[in-house]
């Protein structure tokens, strides 16, 4: 069995009872309530549907790709007035951008995700002490 080297877009979408996904690719659809057993379950299932043709799937070949909106409602603890201010895009429309008014360009979304990540990496590098 070989493993796959690419690179498999997943587009997920937020549901009442966690997360739905499904591949750009194949025709591979799943369901999780949290991103971890989401991305256990599309490993999974690539590796059911690519089973015939001894390819295996790891989670380091499962690229997500979420909503901009969507991803506000899930991760409500970051706020939007803050990212903005942090990446020095004007508060208004990345507002309208999170609620579906418009729709940023390849450059504002590197952006904004650059500035998640940043933050992000900032999160998992804190140490809390009492």
């Amino acid at each position: 069995m070989k493993t796959l080297r690419k690179k498999i877009k997943v587009t997920v979408e937020k549901t009442d009872t966690g997360f739905s996904a499904y591949c750009n690719d194949y025709p591979v659809y799943t369901t999780g309530e949290t991103f971890t057993e989401l991305l256990e379950n599309v490993v999974e299932a690539l590796n059911l549907f690519l089973e015939d043709q001894k390819v295996q799937v790891k989670a380091g070949n499962i690229e997500f790709q979420v909503d901009l909106k969507q991803f506000f409602q899930y991760y409500r603890v970051i706020n939007s007035k803050f990212l903005a201010q942090r990446i020095g895009m004007n508060e208004t429309l990345l507002s309208q951008y999170v609620q579906g008014r418009k729709k940023p360009s390849s450059n504002q979304t590197k952006k904004i995700l650059h500035g998640i990540q940043e933050i992000g990496r900032e999160l998992s590098n804190l140490n809390l002490f009492l």
